[in-house]
C-alpha cells in the first residue's frame, strides 16, 4: 500500500552537515509524518531548487560555506514571499534571532534545543503554509468555494472543503440582521460559529449567550425580557433582560430545541413584532439585537411531529448553518490534535510532546459521538498524564475502548446497510468475505494490526492468525 506524501508541498532542509540533514529528515518523518522532504548540503543550489520545485517551507542553517544562510534568507523571502523559512542553526545569539525574525523568518531554532521543539515548530509552519495556500485559493474562487478572508475564522480549525463552504456562507450572511440557525451534533462548535458570526457582523454591542434548556416559562421570560420594580413579589429593583443587554450586538440562544411551547410562542412574538415587554411593564421595548440560535435537535423532524412551532422554525432559520460531525471531517483531525496539544501544553507549562503516527490512524477510525469537544477532552487527559517526549497511545485506547463494543450488533453500526449482499447475484464464500473485510480494516488502519483488530472487534493475535491462514 502506498502512503500519500505529506504535506502537498516540498519541505527543503538546507545544511552543510549531511549527518544533521539525515537525522532531521528521519525525525520529521517519524514524529510529524512529514515525508515530502528535499535535502541540500550545497547552499549554492538552493535558489534553483526553490524556483524549480513547489517548496512551501525551508529549514535553513545560517553558517555554511559558499553562500551563508544570512544571505539566503532575505533572498528567499523577497523572491518567494509565500514560502516560510525556519532558521535552524548552532548560533544561539539573541541579536541574530531578532534580526532573522525582523527579516521575515517564521521561527528561529537552535540545534542544541530539544528536537521536539524543532519538530513542533515545523508542524506549526506547515499548518500555516497550508492555511495560506487555502486562503489564496479561496480568494481566487470567491464565495462560491469559501470565505474571501480567513482572518475572522482563525478560531475555527479546519481544512475541510465542506467547512470552507460553510464559512463562505457565514461570511456572506453575517452582516444580515436576520436570525441565523446553527444546527449540528453536540460538540461540533455551534457556539464558536455564533461568536464568529458576531465578529463578522462588526456589531458595536456585545454577544450575550443564553442556554434555554430546562427553563420554565417564567424564568425564560424574566431572563430574556427582564422585569420592572414591583413586577412580582421579591422584585425590589428593575432587572435588565438579556435582549436589552445584547442591544447593538448578538443574542445567542443555545438549545432552542428544548424550549417549552409557551416559551416558543414568546420568542416567536419577539421575532415577528421586533419588540418585547419586560415583566410588569405595559411599555414595549424594541428588539435591537441579532438573534443566533443553536440546537443539536432535528428541528425539521420536531416541526413535522408538532413539537416545535413551524412559524418559529421558519423565523429562526432565515439563514441556516449545519455543522458536520467530526467523523465527516477526518482531514481536520491532525490539525485539531496539534492545536489542542499546543493549548494544553501551554496551559500546563509542559513541552509539546511528539505525536505518534498511529494516533491519527486510531482517531480516524473512531466515530467521536462527542465530536470536537470529546477530542479536546481526550487530548487534555493524555497531555496531563504524559511524562515522556512522545505522547502515549495508552490513554486514548483506554478512553476509546474497542471500536466495536461488546454486545453491539455490527450490522447496525452507522453507515452499514442492513442488506449488505442483497444486490449480489452470487454470494461470496465466508473465506472470501473474511479476507476482504480484514484487508479493508488493514487499509483503514494504515497497516496497523492493533487498530485493524479493534475495527473488527477481535484481538490482534486473532487477526494476525486469520490473515496468515487466509493469505497462505
Amino acid at each position: 500500500m502506498t502512503n500519500k506524501t505529506y504535506p502537498d508541498f516540498k519541505v527543503l532542509l538546507v545544511d552543510d552537515e549531511e549527518s544533521f540533514l539525515r537525522s532531521l529528515a528521519i525525525a520529521l518523518e517519524r514524529s510529524a509524518r512529514i515525508t515530502n522532504i528535499l535535502r541540500e548540503s550545497d547552499s549554492r543550489r538552493v535558489a534553483d531548487i526553490i524556483a524549480r520545485e513547489d517548496v512551501g517551507l525551508v529549514l535553513l542553517d545560517l553558517t555554511m560555506p559558499h553562500l551563508s544562510g544570512e544571505k539566503l534568507l532575505p533572498m528567499i523571502l523577497e523572491e518567494h514571499p509565500d514560502t516560510a523559512v525556519i532558521v535552524v542553526t548552532g548560533i544561539n545569539q539573541l541579536e541574530t534571532a531578532v534580526e532573522c525574525m525582523r527579516l521575515g523568518a517564521y521561527d528561529y531554532c537552535v540545534k542544541t534545543d530539544e528536537l521536539s521543539r524543532i519538530i513542533s515548530g515545523v508542524s506549526r509552519a506547515v499548518e500555516t503554509v497550508e492555511l495560506r495556500r487555502v486562503n489564496s485559493d479561496l480568494q481566487k474562487r470567491f464565495l462560491a468555494k469559501g470565505p474571501s478572508d480567513l482572518a475572522p475564522f482563525s478560531s475555527i480549525i479546519t481544512r475541510d472543503k465542506t467547512m470552507f463552504s460553510i464559512l463562505g456562507y457565514l461570511e456572506a450572511v453575517a452582516k444580515s440582521h436576520q436570525p441565523i440557525l446553527v444546527t449540528g451534533e453536540s460538540g461540533t462548535g455551534k457556539e464558536l460559529v455564533a461568536k464568529t458570526a458576531h465578529t463578522l457582523s462588526r456589531a458595536t454591542g456585545e454577544m450575550i449567550s443564553f442556554n434555554v434548556a430546562g427553563l420554565d416559562d417564567t424564568m425564560f421570560s424574566d431572563t430574556l425580557f427582564g422585569h420592572v420594580k414591583g413586577a412580582f413579589t421579591g422584585a425590589f429593583d428593575r432587572r435588565l433582560g438579556l435582549i436589552e443587554q445584547a442591544a447593538g450586538g448578538t443574542l445567542f440562544l443555545d438549545e432552542v430545541g428544548d424550549m417549552s411551547p409557551a416559551s416558543q410562542i414568546k420568542l416567536l412574538r419577539v421575532l415577528q413584532d421586533k419588540e418585547f415587554y419586560p415583566l410588569g411593564s405595559d411599555r414595549p421595548k424594541q428588539l435591537n439585537a441579532r438573534i443566533v440560535a443553536a440546537t443539536n435537535r432535528d428541528l425539521e423532524a420536531m416541526r413535522a411531529e408538532g413539537t416545535f412551532r413551524k412559524d418559529l422554525f421558519y423565523r429562526l432559520s432565515t439563514h441556516h448553518v449545519h455543522l458536520p460531525p467530526l467523523r465527516k471531517r477526518l482531514d481536520d483531525i491532525p490539525l485539531l490534535v496539534r492545536h489542542f496539544i499546543g493549548l494544553v501544553a501551554r496551559e500546563l507549562g509542559k513541552s509539546i510532546p511528539a505525536i505518534p503516527t498511529e494516533l491519527y490512524v486510531l482517531l480516524r477510525n473512531y466515530p467521536f459521538p462527542g465530536n470536537i469537544r470529546e477530542l479536546g477532552a481526550m487530548i487534555y487527559d493524555a497531555v496531563s498524564v504524559s511524562d515522556s517526549k512522545v505522547l502515549s497511545l495508552a490513554t486514548f485506547r483506554r478512553r476509546i475502548g474497542h471500536l466495536v463494543q461488546p454486545g453491539q450488533d455490527p450490522i447496525k453500526r452507522e453507515g452499514i446497510p442492513e442488506q449488505l449482499f442483497e444486490e449480489l447475484e452470487t454470494l461470496p464464500t465466508l473465506e472470501q468475505t473474511a479476507l476482504q473485510l480484514m484487508q479493508e480494516a488493514m487499509r483503514r488502519a494504515d497497516g496497523n494490526q492493533s487498530i485493524a483488530s479493534r475495527l473488527l472487534g477481535i484481538s490482534q493475535p486473532a487477526l494476525s492468525k486469520r490473515l496468515k491462514r487466509l493469505l497462505s
